[in-house]
């Protein structure tokens, strides 16, 4: 009799998709700074990433805020792959915002009004305060549920330090969260006095040789010292627009979970600025400058590059990283041309940091990072064939063809990408060069050609 087929049980609430650039985990630099050939995810570009190194270390240090950088070069150069190596290498503590020049002009609210929140949300606050905690090794949970299955329930708690330990009665409510938590003997855990909110902070060592189903997860730690209850310092960070939805709208914090931000007042603004800086003065907070990355900076018309001449010069401003493929080329709203499409008057205030095309050898190993990320086999062959249509074509057209190599693979029950599958791909989905060369031969064919109005003109 064959085995009963076990049905594949898949965890929806992980979702993990393959981007752009999610093989990019930081710049890939040393400690002296200087960029290694290859490493995490990062490919050549050595003058450019050594001065994106400059930069960040700069931002990590807090010397600089209303700067600006411009990363400009060619399509395909590398260049928000530089912005999402830094945004990694900044961590989660500093606050990193990114959006497209276009996106200003589809939201329902001004252009500037987008660009100050967008502003907001890339600064930091560290605010600081003190609160009881109880610290300790869970010894034991004791829950009574009543016999008859209605009523509140009782329970005791027993923590140990390395110096005493003691007995709690547990509400109703810490059984909840007790129970949320998966708290179980051997935990070291904190609660914090004022909102009985529970962290885990991890497992004991003394636990350590427990046959427990632990995963790879668990985190072990030392029995807390000293006394169970103790004051401690609490870091929380928010961005200053986070600040400004939550003393803007009525609902407050909800606001943010709805998306109802709206447009913010500046009188709101300059009563939180005025807030922040007293709580700086204090010692209560201190601002984070983050940054703020504006991808196709070309696509902003001359109001917005007005604005954002005046809101660089302001007191609490990020480092704003903007990107952008085009050469000389007309500011949106005008009839002037400039380099990038930027007026001279804001170039003058920009670190420029050039990109330049990678060569036959960082293609490939650009590509073979990329066949690792989306779990796809190449043969040497192959590799070799897809490099140089990389080189003929562009990196990304390449890059496009590897998942799809991959999946006609898959369905001719291969394992390794051959050179067949490459060309079959290949001749599947054409590259701009081939689509412009279908264009010219069958423009005939197609509406609205550019070749059937220029005849009309002349007859």
């Amino acid at each position: 009799m064959a085995a009963p087929k076990v049905p594949e049980v898949r965890d929806i609430m992980r979702i993990e998709r393959i981007g752009a650039h999610s093989h990019i985990r930081g710049l890939g630099l040393d400690d002296a700074l200087e960029p290694r050939q290859v490493s995490q995810g990062m490919v050549g570009q050595l003058a450019s990433r050594r001065a994106a190194g400059v930069i960040l270390e700069m931002i990590k240090d807090g010397h600089i805020a209303g700067r600006a950088v411009l990363i400009a070069g060619q399509p395909g150069t590398g260049k928000t792959a530089i912005a999402m190596g830094i945004a990694q290498s900044l961590g989660s503590d500093t606050p990193f915002t990114a959006l497209a020049g276009s996106e200003i002009f589809s939201l329902e609210m001004s252009k500037t009004e987008a660009l100050s929140q967008a502003f907001r949300k890339a600064i930091g606050v560290r605010i600081k305060e003190e609160t009881e905690i109880i610290e300790g090794e869970v010894v034991e949970i004791q829950i009574d549920r009543p016999a008859t299955g209605t009523g509140a329930k009782v329970g005791k708690l027993t923590l140990k330090t390395t110096e005493m330990e003691t007995i709690y009665d547990l509400g109703n409510k810490m059984i909840d969260s007790l129970s949320k938590e998966k708290v179980q003997a051997g935990d070291v855990i904190t609660i914090d006095k004022a909102t009985g909110k529970i962290s885990k902070l991890g497992r004991s060592f003394t636990r350590a040789r427990d046959y427990d189903a632990m995963g790879a997860q668990t985190q072990f730690v030392q029995c807390p010292e000293g006394e169970l209850q103790k004051r401690k310092e609490v870091v929380h960070t928010v961005s200053l627009h986070e600040i400004d939805v939550i003393n803007s709208r009525t609902q407050g914090f909800l606001a943010l979970f709805s998306g109802d931000t709206g447009e913010i007042k500046s009188e709101v603004r300059e009563q939180i600025n005025a807030k922040v800086c007293e709580w700086r003065e204090e010692g209560k907070a201190e601002i984070i400058p983050g940054v703020l990355f504006i991808d196709e900076v070309h696509m902003l018309d001359m109001e917005c590059f007005s604005f954002l001449n005046r809101a660089l010069e302001s007191d609490l401003s990020p480092v704003l990283i903007m990107a952008t493929n085009r050469g000389i080329t007309r500011i949106r709203g005008t009839n002037y041309q400039s380099p990038h499409g930027i007026p001279i008057d804001l170039l003058d205030r920009l670190l420029i940091i050039a990109t330049s095309p990678y060569s036959e050898k960082e293609t490939r190993q650009i590509l073979k990072i990329r066949c690792e990320e989306e779990d796809v086999e190449l043969s040497e062959e192959a590799h070799t064939v897809l490099t140089r249509i990389g080189m003929e074509t562009s990196l990304r057209y390449a890059i496009q063809l590897i998942s799809t190599a991959g999946l006609v693979c898959r369905k001719r029950k291969g394992t390794e990408v051959q050179v067949e599958d490459i060309k079959r791909v290949y001749s599947l989905f054409l590259d701009e060069a081939r689509s412009s060369q279908y264009m010219k031969e069958y423009q005939d064919s197609f509406l609205f050609n550019e070749t059937q109005t220029a005849s009309m003109d002349t007859s």
